[in-house]
């Protein structure tokens, strides 16, 4: 780098930091009054809003959008009253899930208006971070579950699934909708699309039946910048350029001929649109570092950044069957949606950069079920807790999900990555499906041999080495041009004009894995870039020390590659080519003798020891405070595929250095597991049309399995005391009810039901909230007579604190259609006794029945003791919960 980029960069970093907005910060206020959803009348001239349990809001109604504009009024009359005219913004008026508005104002103005009659709560705004070929027939959809709604180009019809994350890519072939059936209007649909601003064309097409982005208070933060994080639903960037190293993190380019004209593109929509000093400097900044860059003459262009996440999410749930997953000339499948006939409507409301903030998340959830989703998918959660809230229930957040729930909106949400460590949760209310991550069966291997006949494992999702023929192996230290560029780093390969062309041509070509590939700014794409450019016959990523945050998936590449990622095995293979390369006196290769081939990666390999619960995926136990405390209900709810799944990519995304510029991706975490069960709960609504949000729930948690495809227990990746990972069976706490059986979920038997009231028991039941808290959240005093948490109709049972004995009652509901009759019985580690009653009930067809499990300690072990209830039915149906118990006495 030269010292001019260096004193830029530099520049930028320092002004990036300090030059901060005044004191003014976005704060989410919530008010006297009932939201829409709840309102049950008592206004002078506004009839009653509210809606069933699990009803959907009617927005058409004259009565919803008088009411809509009369909380409208009365949260601006509040704010005019107490405040002088452009001393604060109204970013968001909540009216639909809560009652309450974002604003942007000073600490001072929210402590007067904490103070305000009328006024219930003032939270300041906290961030918010963003959290497939094969799993379609892993699951089992195309032979058991498709064909019963009418086949693939059936499944899913009429159900619109809202996706609140980072954007679509409407062009991409998962999501265009020719040579398919056409999508006609959907009349319980009101959501609008916005227009490209760059082509003005719809970003709608009736598969995506609507796109808005949400971006007013990361305006007000001063973190969103329009021309990086692209005001519009699009995702990707579409403007910059990609750097040549590949760094996604800063890359600057000088700038020549039609390159000023970036400049000018850059720089006046900021000055426009920003109101920020923090922007306005870093934009006449960067007019500084281009007008130097062009006297230096420097090589590199700015880096604009894009997300690729919605795309690839959307596609997860959503996407069109049967579209071809094709890179370096190799097709590593068909790709397919859950629900591929299911309506896409996009609400942005996280940016590459900075991830997001909690009031545009809810401005994002109150518009989509104004909208009429069905589904709502999240890979979404909080970077810290709310600043004023010990609950982990009850915040803006939450309170608006509840809202969406209670108007029959199913929720699925990402459980967190913070795996494999306990409490490491950011899904947590028991309205919502909190989703954990599973391995699938199948694994991408590969394997180097070398010339003294050793064969070294290693992943790498390439073709063989030509004619499975032998080549010399050259070392990229050994091959530079110039001593001097060892500043470089030239061992990890990302710059080929640092390397001798004519000593790699036609050889394989030995790079070393640095912490570079960690943080981003080095990437096995631009190392087979690298390779090829200089006519390798392939390479070979040596892995000699494991950095924190390393992470080895297999990377698509168009030429022989291989990351030998066991540390012992780099050694083998380093300790080889020492021996079998003679050097002179002073250090300098005399000749290169040793050789090499790198195997076929591109064929999976199908392990029945799936699934297993991938190592990054959060742990419970679920936590009812921010002290830590334990809750008496089991998260994570189930488990879902979520490690190395292929999905749409942006062609612009840079989030994946390994992926720019391709039409598909392979990425791993919570954030692909949760479309998996928006689109799967999409099945199940367009089979049951009534159901609640708990109902689909409690069929996808009762039906799915604790056992892998070999019939042995689930097993959870887990770090030994070696820090290097090894497999332990897996706990409630790792799957939840465990793997998802979409089948299965589709004809359940029994539903474990719950609704609006049921939740507010569960939360006035929890010790240590707030009764004050609930009601400024739910418009609802406390007087359920619930009795405990535990009690709430949860299709598992969860007791954190369990004294001697506790009595916990459920009730199950047959859906099946006809009469059946079902065996209870139960089982228990030996420190807790279990007993379920009766032990036997007939139900008919749309009845319910009550039954118990009892709890009693037998011996403190200091840890929870695991067990199920399982439910036989005499017309072949198996109902399975759950449950957990710790306990503290006898």
């Amino acid at each position: 780098m030269r010292l001019v980029e260096f004193w830029c960069i530099f520049i930028i970093i320092i002004l990036a930091n300090i030059l901060e907005p005044g004191k003014a910060e976005v704060y989410i206020v919530t008010v006297e009054g009932e939201p829409i959803i709840s309102y049950t009348g008592g206004i002078d001239g506004f009839e009653a809003t509210a809606v069933e349990s699990d009803e959907k809001i009617d927005t058409t109604s004259e009565l919803v959008t008088s009411y809509a504009r009369h909380l409208e009024k009365r949260h601006d009359m509040l704010l005019e009253m107490l405040f002088d005219t452009g001393t604060y913004t109204k970013l968001y008026s909540y009216r639909h899930l809560i009652n309450g508005f974002a604003v942007h104002l000073s600490p001072e103005q929210a402590e007067t208006l904490r103070h305000a009659p009328g006024v219930k709560s003032v939270v300041r705004d906290w961030k918010v971070k963003r959290l497939t070929t094969h799993t379609p027939q892993f699951l089992g959809l195309p032979t058991g579950v498709w064909p019963t709604g009418g086949g693939y180009d059936r499944a899913g019809e009429n159900i619109v699934i809202g996706f609140v994350d980072s954007g679509i890519y409407p062009h991409h072939p998962s999501f265009v909708t020719y040579n398919t059936e056409p999508y006609g209007p959907l009349p319980t649909y009101r959501g609008k699309c916005e227009v490209d601003p760059e082509t003005k064309r719809s970003f709608c097409n009736g598969k995506i039946i609507g796109a808005q982005h949400f971006a007013q208070a990361a305006i007000a933060a001063g973190a969103f910048n329009p021309i990086v994080d692209f005001a519009s639903p699009l995702d990707g960037d579409g403007h910059g350029s990609v750097a040549q190293n590949g760094n996604p993190i800063m890359n600057f380019r000088g700038i020549s001929g039609t390159s000023t004209q970036v400049c000018k593109e850059y720089t006046i929509p900021v000055l426009l649109s920003l109101k920020h000093l923090k922007w306005i400097v870093l934009a006449v900044v960067l007019n500084l570092i281009f007008l130097v860059g062009k006297r230096f003459s420097l090589n590199n262009s700015l880096i604009l950044f894009a997300s690729s996440f919605r795309s690839h999410t959307a596609s997860i749930a959503a996407g069109r069957n049967g579209i071809p997953v094709r890179m370096h000339g190799h097709e590593f499948g068909k790709a397919s949606g859950m629900a591929p006939r299911a309506r896409i409507a996009v609400y942005k409301a996280l940016y590459r950069l900075f991830g997001g903030f909690i009031a545009d998340v809810v401005a994002a959830i109150d518009q989509a079920v104004h909208d009429g989703v069905d589904i709502l998918s999240l890979s979404v959660g909080p970077n810290s807790p709310p600043a004023t809230t010990k609950t982990t229930y009850l915040n803006p957040f939450d309170a608006t999900l509840l809202g969406a729930v209670k108007a029959g909106v199913f929720v699925a949400q990402a459980a967190g990555n913070g795996g494999p460590f306990p409490k490491t949760l950011v899904s947590y209310s028991p309205w919502i499906a909190s989703v954990a991550a599973a391995i699938d069966d199948r694994r991408y291997k590969n394997h180097l041999t070398l010339g003294d006949g050793k064969i070294l494992a290693g992943i790498g999702l390439s073709p063989s080495t030509h004619f499975n023929q032998s080549y010399t192996l050259v070392a990229a230290n050994d091959v530079v041009l110039d001593s001097s560029v060892m500043k470089y780093n030239p061992t990890d390969c990302q710059r080929p004009e640092l390397l001798n062309k004519n000593l790699i041509k036609g050889n394989i070509l030995l790079c070393g894995y640095s912490f570079n590939f960690v943080v981003g700014s080095a990437s096995i794409k631009k190392v087979s870039e690298t390779a090829k450019s200089l006519g390798a016959a392939g390479f070979v990523l040596c892995v000699e020390t494991v950095s924190p945050g390393a992470k080895f998936d297999p990377v698509p590449v168009g030429i022989p590659g291989i990351v030998i990622a066991d540390v012992s095995k780099s050694k083998e293979l380093i300790d080889y080519y020492k021996i079998s390369t003679p050097r002179d006196w002073t250090g300098r290769v005399k000749s290169f003798k040793g050789i090499g081939k790198i195997g076929d990666g591109l064929m999976p390999i199908l392990h029945k020891s799936a699934p297993q619960v991938a190592l990054f995926s959060a742990r419970g136990p679920n936590i009812k405070d921010f002290n830590f405390q334990e809750a008496d209900l089991l998260k994570p709810d189930i488990l879902a595929p979520g490690s190395l799944i292929w999905g749409a990519w942006s062609l612009n995304g840079t989030d994946e250095p390994n992926y720019m510029g391709e039409g598909f991706a392979m990425i791993s975490g919570t954030s692909m597991a949760a479309p998996h069960i928006a689109g799967i709960a999409a099945l199940i609504k367009q089979k049951h049309p009534h159901w609640s949000p708990a109902a689909i729930k409690s069929a996808l948690m009762t039906t799915s399995t604790t056992l892998d495809r070999a019939g042995n227990p689930i097993l959870a990746q887990q770090y030994s005391e070696t820090q290097a990972m090894k497999l332990v069976k897996a706990t409630p706490f790792d799957y939840g009810s465990g793997h998802v059986n979409p089948r299965d979920a589709l004809d359940p038997g029994l539903i474990f039901d719950a609704g609006y009231n049921d939740y507010l028991g569960f939360l006035c039941t929890t010790p240590g909230i707030d009764i004050h808290e609930i009601k400024n959240y739910t418009n609802t005093p406390c007087n359920n007579t619930m009795g405990n948490p535990a009690n709430l109709n949860s299709p598992s049972v969860t007791v954190s604190h369990l004294v001697r004995t506790r009595v916990v009652t459920r009730t199950v509901t047959n859906v099946a259609g006809e009469e059946e009759t079902y065996v209870n019985t139960a089982r228990m580690d030996p420190a807790v006794a279990i007993e379920v009653n009766p032990p036997a009930m007939t139900i008919r067809p749309g009845a319910s029945r009550k039954f118990t499990v009892t709890l009693t300690v037998r011996s403190v072990t200091g840890t929870y003791s695991f067990g199920e209830v399982l439910m036989k039915g005499s017309r072949g149906h198996k109902v399975r919960i759950p449950v957990l118990a710790n306990g503290y006495s006898r």
